[in-house]
């Protein structure tokens, strides 16, 4: 009988609590089963929130991660748990965008990543981080990506 790929995950399928920190968060990983296939994986966090360092207000954010998976993909629940982790925590937009992609890229070791952390107005100003890594491959097309279109509106 063949090892199962996915015995290395703990969180999957059991109650596993929210981190209580981005930094006691845990990014698990599986092999990808089509190493030799270029393809793009995105996943979107449409209700993402975090603290203003200063104030301790809320902060939202509309998160969407683009990646190429090399050897390893993200299990999605580690990560819906990691993001979530960020709900008490105090940072910057910023910051916070490239901690995200700092995290995936160190668990993962994509082929591409970008990270982009579209922030609603905080004084007015909203302020829009992106981030990438690595080289999107000839054949990957990255989805349309628009304030309007992960924010519910309609075109």
């Amino acid at each position: 009988m063949a090892e199962n790929p996915y015995s290395e995950l703990t969180q999957l399928g059991s109650r596993t609590p929210l981190p209580s920190s981005p930094e006691e968060a845990r990014l698990e990983t599986f092999s990808n089963p089509h190493p030799d296939v270029n393809y793009v994986v995105r996943l979107t966090v449409p209700e993402f929130t975090t603290l203003c360092p200063l104030t301790g207000q809320p902060d939202f954010a509309v998160f969407v991660v683009d990646y190429v998976p090399a050897g390893r993909l993200v299990e999605s629940k580690s990560f819906k748990l990691f993001m979530g982790s960020f709900r008490n925590c105090g940072t910057f937009h910023e910051d916070c965008t490239v901690t995200v992609h700092n995290r995936l890229r160190d668990a993962m070791a994509p082929k591409y990543l970008r990270v982009v952390g579209l922030w609603n107005a905080r004084g007015g100003i909203p302020i829009d981080v992106t981030i990438q890594t690595g080289t999107l491959p000839g054949e990957c097309h990255l989805l349309p990506l628009g304030k309007i279109d992960y924010r519910g509106g309609r075109e």
